[in-house]
């Protein structure tokens, strides 16, 4: 079993408002916490990995590559499949919780030594 506690986790800021804390990860699935500034952007990209999520607070707007687009609030799941092509803008200052299957290696992190914590 593997367990983690978000205090316990490296804090990486990938994008301007955009903040990602690697929760717990195997070789098949990975969880991650995201927080996001009002206005921040994640621009159009896939993976290979499906990517589901759970909107804990906040309104983020998702998009695709062929100009269709939802706003998800608290409380509304999410999933794209392997190689869609997506991205995202936080309307609100937002925070999610969000699953990648198979893990997303660049997205590994250790966890913080107790003199970093």
């Amino acid at each position: 079993m593997k367990t983690s506690q978000m205090s316990a986790t490296v804090l990486v800021q990938p994008l301007p408002g955009i903040k990602r804390r690697t929760l717990v990860f195997n070789p098949d699935v990975m969880i991650c916490h995201f927080s996001q500034r009002a206005g921040a952007r994640i621009p159009i990209h896939d993976h290979v990995a499906v990517q589901a999520g759970y909107v804990i607070q906040g309104r983020i707007r998702f998009f695709l590559d062929d100009g269709t687009s939802f706003d998800a609030v608290a409380g509304d799941a999410f999933l794209f499949e392997s190689w869609e092509r997506h991205g995202s803008e936080a309307l609100e200052d937002s925070e999610s919780v969000e699953s990648f299957t198979p893990s997303r290696p660049e997205y590994e992190n250790p966890p913080l030594s107790k003199q970093e914590s």
